[in-house]
């Protein structure tokens, strides 16, 4: 049995946002925000918002730009939100669309049917409805036959599917067609100047076969973990009409200082250990393709795992153009530079995230 990612797809809307429209919106709110309510922030009853600027977000994160799935309602600081129209039941959903195009571009880099296809799996953070799952709308769509269901492990949701996909293909599955779609601009608060510069939208889609055929990357082994933590949360839900939900919290909300302080030395310590499990020495890694997330974060993981400063070129980063992407982030950047490892070399693919959930996949280019 060898169990192999034989292919991978990409799709991006055609909006995108420049940290520069980002803080000139932000800074335009805040600016009238604090004008509103000087009253109330004099007498302490509210805070004043502070103003951002394009290097902080650079500096703070790696972003420069991301891809958005509509820009001017995010930019209109009397909306800070896409503006999207509700889609009749009849008509494809917006993220069953996005999954479509990368799993098209997937199928071809893998050179693969949709008859070949038994299992999809759409594992995502930002999910649009409760069902009929996204995953069954995609399989709808492309003709494939077999089983789908959607995951939600947030920002490691690819990992974990990837675990899955090994798991079916190990009880007899064909092949699975991995989707993560991440909308994740309708989910942000662009008011907020720790957390408004984040996220972007896309979509990845990820081929895995037991085809000794094949070339492609090997899965030599995989890990999970999950640790409950309130640091990274979102409390939007359908139980929020019942409770008459007034909090602010029904968006993305983290402490990122926390989140740094506790991920990274998890990550890194599961990292090195699954290596030495696999006697893979951390030197051996061609790439290691990380949750892209935040490149001060990814960089310490990395250096904790070697245990020295690494060349980051074996840290591939698509923050700067397409900001974090939740589930899809790793797909992309192992989709951007899956050929710079030659045959024979390992890689390691990485996500973590809200949970705390983290996952590791160990790869052999083959």
């Amino acid at each position: 049995m060898s169990i192999r990612i034989t292919g991978t797809g990409v799709y991006t809307p055609k909006d995108q946002i420049s940290n520069r429209e980002l803080v000139d919106s932000l800074n335009t709110y805040v600016e009238r925000y604090n004008q509103q309510f000087s009253t109330e922030i004099e007498q302490g009853l509210k805070k004043e918002l502070l103003p951002s600027t394009a290097e902080f977000i650079e500096k703070a994160s790696g972003i420069q730009s991301r891809y958005v799935v509509e820009k001017s309602g995010i930019l209109d600081i009397d909306r800070l939100m896409p503006v999207l129209t509700e889609r009749e039941n009849d008509e494809i959903s917006i993220q069953a669309e996005m999954g479509v195009a990368a799993a098209k571009q997937a199928m071809q880099n893998a050179n693969i049917s949709a008859d070949q296809i038994d299992v999809v799996i759409f594992a995502s953070l930002s999910i649009q409805r409760a069902y009929p799952a996204i995953a069954i709308e995609i399989q709808d769509a492309l003709g494939i036959q077999g089983y789908a269901f959607d995951m939600n492990v947030a920002c490691a949701s690819a990992t974990f599917a990837l675990k899955h996909a090994v798991d079916a293909l190990k009880s007899g599955s064909k092949a699975v067609l991995m989707v993560n779609v991440e909308v994740m601009t309708g989910q942000v608060d662009f008011s907020s100047r720790d957390s408004h510069f984040i996220f972007g939208d896309a979509a990845a889609a990820t081929i895995i076969e037991n085809n000794a055929e094949k070339s492609g990357f090997e899965v030599i082994d995989c890990y999970l973990e999950t640790i409950y933590s309130n640091n990274i949360r979102n409390n939007f839900g359908f139980l929020n009409p019942s409770e008459n939900a007034v909090r602010d919290d029904r968006v993305f909300r983290q402490d990122g200082r926390k989140v740094f302080k506790d991920v990274v030395p998890m990550v890194a310590d599961r990292i090195a250990k699954q290596l030495e499990r696999n006697a893979i020495q951390a030197d051996q890694v061609k790439r290691f393709w990380m949750h892209q997330a935040n490149i001060n974060m990814n960089s310490l993981i990395l250096k904790m795992i070697a245990g020295k400063t690494v060349d980051p070129e074996r840290m591939p980063m698509v923050l700067d153009q397409y900001a974090n992407t939740s589930s899809a982030g790793v797909i992309i950047a192992m989709n951007e530079s899956a050929e710079q490892v030659a045959a024979g070399e390992y890689a390691v693919m990485s996500s973590f995230g809200a949970g705390y959930a983290m996952g590791s996949i160990i790869l052999r280019k083959v």
